[in-house]
């Protein structure tokens, strides 16, 4: 049986899926999916906190189901840019899950961790799996990956 590491880039897929289909991601029968895929021995979402009740509930849902919920404070600077950037924080642990595991499975569109993928998969023969809105999901990232899953109706609430 596959040992997988979960990594969800919470920001990323809300936007995409609200941006495609006008929907919310199912968190609940992604799970549900993952358990079919191996056993699930380290699952990390990676979301801004500003805060805000529905944003607690949602990340307490998130808890609820079985994922470590990790929170960077959201950053509006004085230009009215705002910051809120788990790249760097993403990356650390997928290097450091790679050494226990058999698969990494990226909730992410973000082309960023192309180069990601392809440095597990040569240096610790990890699999990987892409699981991303195929419209706004980078092509690079598609191509990195050893499976891409894209996200549809029967992932949307």
């Amino acid at each position: 049986m596959s040992k997988l590491a979960v990594f969800v880039d919470v920001q990323n897929i809300y936007y995409t899926t609200r941006d495609a289909f006008g929907r919310q991601f199912n968190y609940r029968e992604f799970w549900r999916r993952l358990e079919t895929m191996g056993e699930i021995v380290q699952a990390t979402a990676y979301a801004i906190d500003k805060g805000d009740p529905g944003q607690m509930k949602f990340q307490a849902a998130l808890t609820h189901i079985g994922f470590n919920v990790k929170l960077k404070p959201y950053i509006q600077r004085q230009d009215g840019s705002t910051k809120g950037d788990w790249d760097v924080g993403i990356t650390i642990d997928v290097l450091a899950a790679a050494m226990s595991v058999n698969m990494v499975v990226l909730l992410s569109g973000d082309g960023d961790f192309d180069l990601l993928l392809k440095e597990i998969g040569l240096r610790h023969g990890v699999a990987s799996v892409v699981v991303g809105v195929p419209s706004l999901t980078a092509k690079s990232l598609i191509d990195a990956a050893g499976t891409f899953i894209p996200i549809g109706d029967e992932l949307l609430l």
